[in-house]
C-alpha cells in the first residue's frame, strides 16, 4: 500500500464524524431509533451479537465498511483463505482456516493440498487419544494414565488450557488434565509433586523442539519420572509424546518419533490449538466433541469468508475496534464472559490480539503512524464487578467492553439455580453502561446533597454482546474464529503482518546470554542497571545469604 492510512479521504471522513460526536448520547440514539437494538444485531451460527450500545451510528459504519474496502481487506482475506503467502516477514501462508476444513475442501499451499495432511494427524490423534482414555495406553509398570501434563508455552499452552477450562464439563472426570508452561520450577513442582509417575503422561508441545521455557520443563519433568520410576531410560517412550517437527530432537530426548505428532509452518502458535497443539484437550473431552469444536471454528470461518459486509460479525467487531482505538483514543479492550468455564478466555484473547497487532512497523517495512492493538484484559463476571468495574463505569478513561454470556447453563453444572442471577448481572451491567444514571434521578431517590455528585453515572460507555444458548465445544470454536477474525480485521487496515511475533524474541536472546553469567564470577557486561541487578542476585544466591 504506498498511501498512508491518515491521508485517506475515508479516514479523514471519519475524522470529521467523530469530531461531531460530542453531540451524540445512547439516550439519545435510542431514543430516536426505537428499532436500533433490532437493527444493530446479527447472528453467525449459534452466536447472536448486540452491538446497538455501541458509539456508532449508521453513518459510522458506513464510513467504516467504506475504509475496510478501501484497505484492501476482502482481498487479504481471500488470499488468506487460499493459500497465499500473507505473513511476509516470514513469507508464509496463513492457513489456521484449514485446521478446521471439511475432508472435502481443497486448500493449497505452494501448490499442494493440506487438508489431507491435516486429516492425517487428526485422525492419529484421534486414535491415540482413543488408546490414552480406553486404558490401551499404559505406562511403563502397566498402570493405566491417570494424568495429563501439557508441557508448552505461548500457544502450545494457553490455547489447550483455555480450552479445557472451558469444556471441563465434557471432560473425563476420572483424569486429570495439567498445563505447565512458565519456566519458573514452582510452576512444574506444583503440577507433578502429588502426582504418580507411572500414571502420568507428559505431551511435550514445541514446533522446534528447541523453545527454552518448554525444553527446560520438559527435561525436569524427565527427571522426576526416572526417579520415580528407578531410572530406567526406556520408559521414556511410554510417558511422553510430542507435538513437534523435529524428529531429531524428540528422538534424542527418548520420545518414540511414532508418536509425534506435527504440524506446519503455515499455523501461528496463537492459532494453532485446533491442530495437534490440542492433543490433551482431544484426550480430554474425546475426539467426537474435539470434532464438534473444530466444526465450530468452520461455521465462522465460513461466515466470514461468504456473509455480506453488513452482516459480517469479524468484520464489525474489528471495524467497531478501530473506531475506538484510532478516533477515540480508547487504548483498551475487557472482555468479560459471565461463565466460570471462560476463566482463561481473556488471557488467551490477550496472546491473540496483542501478539497478532502489537506492532508499530507497515508490511512494507515503514513506521506506523496511528494506533494498532490495544491492551486487552478482563475476567469473569460477576467477579469484576467487585473489582475493576467501577473504574470502567465512573473513571476517566473510556473503556470499551466486550460482554460473553450464556442463556442456558452447561446440564448439570447449576444445580442450585443461580443462572437467572448471573445473567441478570450480564444484562443490568451493559444498560448501566450505556445509561448510566443522571442528576435528576439520583436526586428523586432523596440520596443527600453532598453525595449526588459522587453517585452520577453518565453512562455512554460502549459494550457489544455476545451470547449463545449454551457453552459448547461448537460453540467455543466459533468465539474464538470470531475473534480470530476481528484480529484479522484491524491487522489488514492498520497494514501490519498480524501473524509474525518477531517482539518475543528480543528478551529470549538476552536471557541466554544472561543464563551464564548468574553463576559466573566475571563481571557482566550490560548496562549499569542490569550488570547491578545481576551482582546483587549473585550475592543473594550465595549459601549463608
Amino acid at each position: 500500500m504506498t498511501e498512508k492510512l491518515t491521508d485517506l479521504p475515508q479516514w479523514k471522513a471519519l475524522e470529521t464524524h467523530h469530531a461531531e460526536f460530542d453531540r451524540v448520547n445512547l439516550r439519545e440514539l435510542f431514543k430516536t431509533d426505537p428499532a436500533r437494538a433490532e437493527r444493530y444485531f446479527a447472528q453467525a451460527g449459534d452466536l447472536s451479537v448486540d452491538y446497538s450500545k455501541q458509539l456508532v451510528t449508521d453513518e459510522t459504519l458506513r464510513l467504516l465498511l467504506d475504509l475496510a474496502r478501501e484497505r484492501g481487506v476482502f482481498e487479504l482475506r481471500d488470499w488468506m483463505f487460499r493459500g497465499e503467502k500473507i505473513n511476509l516477514t516470514e513469507d508464509r501462508a496463513v492457513l489456521h482456516v484449514a485446521l478446521r476444513a471439511p475432508e472435502t475442501e481443497r486448500i493449497e499451499v505452494d501448490g499442494a493440498d493440506v487438508v489431507p495432511e491435516v486429516h492425517e494427524v487428526l485422525h492419529r490423534m484421534a486414535a491415540f487419544s482413543a488408546r490414552v482414555r480406553g486404558g490401551e495406553w499404559t505406562g511403563a509398570t502397566g498402570k493405566r494414565i491417570k494424568t495429563v501434563v501439557n508441557i508448552g508455552i505461548g500457544g502450545s499452552d494457553l490455547g489447550p488450557a483455555m480450552a479445557y477450562e472451558a469444556l471441563k464439563p465434557y471432560s473425563m472426570r476420572d483424569m486429570q488434565f495439567r498445563f505447565v508452561s512458565n519456566v519458573d520450577g514452582a510452576d512444574l513442582y506444583e503440577a507433578t509433586h502429588d502426582l504418580d509417575p507411572a500414571e502420568t503422561l507428559f505431551i511435550v508441545s514445541s514446533k522446534t523442539f528447541t523453545t527454552v521455557e518448554t525444553v527446560t520443563n520438559a527435561t525436569s519433568a524427565k527427571k522426576w519420572l526416572l526417579a520415580g520410576l528407578g531410572g530406567d531410560e526406556s520408559a521414556v517412550a511410554k510417558h511422553f509424546v510430542a507435538v513437534s517437527t523435529n524428529a531429531e530432537g524428540v528422538s534424542a530426548f527418548g520420545i518414540d518419533t511414532a508418536n509425534m505428532f506435527g504440524f506446519w509452518d503455515w499455523v501461528g502458535g496463537r492459532y494453532s490449538y485446533d491442530s495437534a497443539i490440542g492433543l490433551s484437550l482431544m484426550i480430554a473431552i474425546g475426539p467426537e466433541r474435539f470434532e464438534e469444536m473444530l466444526q465450530g471454528f468452520h461455521t465462522m470461518d465460513e461466515h466470514f469468508r461468504t456473509a455480506p459486509a453488513e452482516k459480517n460479525l469479524p468484520l464489525l467487531l474489528g471495524l467497531i475496534g478501530i473506531w475506538y482505538r484510532d478516533f477515540w483514543d480508547a487504548q483498551t479492550l475487557a472482555v468479560l464472559p459471565y461463565s466460570h468455564y471462560l476463566s482463561k478466555f481473556t488471557a488467551y484473547l490477550q496472546q491473540l490480539d496483542m501478539e497478532s497487532n502489537g506492532k508499530s512497523t507497515r508490511r512494507d517495512g515503514e513506521p506506523v503512524e496511528w494506533q494498532t492493538g490495544p491492551v486487552v484484559w478482563g475476567t469473569p463476571g460477576t467477579n469484576g464487578q467487585h473489582a475493576y468495574y467501577q473504574l470502567i463505569h465512573q473513571g476517566t478513561l473510556l473503556i470499551p467492553a466486550d460482554f460473553i454470556g450464556f442463556d442456558r447453563p452447561i446440564e448439570g453444572t447449576d444445580p442450585f439455580g443461580q443462572h437467572d442471577a448471573l445473567m441478570a448481572n450480564f444484562f443490568a451491567q451493559t444498560e448501566a453502561l450505556a445509561f448510566g444514571k443522571t442528576r435528576e434521578q439520583v436526586e428523586g431517590e432523596g440520596v443527600p446533597a453532598a453525595q449526588v455528585p459522587h453517585r452520577i453515572f453518565r453512562g455512554n460507555h460502549p459494550t457489544t454482546t455476545v451470547t449463545a444458548r449454551r457453552l459448547t465445544p461448537s460453540v467455543l470454536g466459533q468465539l474464538v474464529a470470531l475473534y480470530e477474525h476481528k484480529v484479522f480485521v484491524q491487522g489488514a487496515v492498520w497494514d501490519i503482518d498480524s501473524f509474525d511475533q518477531w517482539g518475543v524474541e528480543l528478551g529470549k536472546v538476552l536471557a541466554k546470554k544472561i543464563v551464564p553469567e548468574l553463576s559466573s564470577d566475571a563481571a557482566p557486561e550490560h548496562d549499569s542497571s542490569t550488570n547491578a541487578a545481576i551482582e546483587r542476585y549473585r550475592a543473594d544466591r550465595e549459601p549463608g545469604n
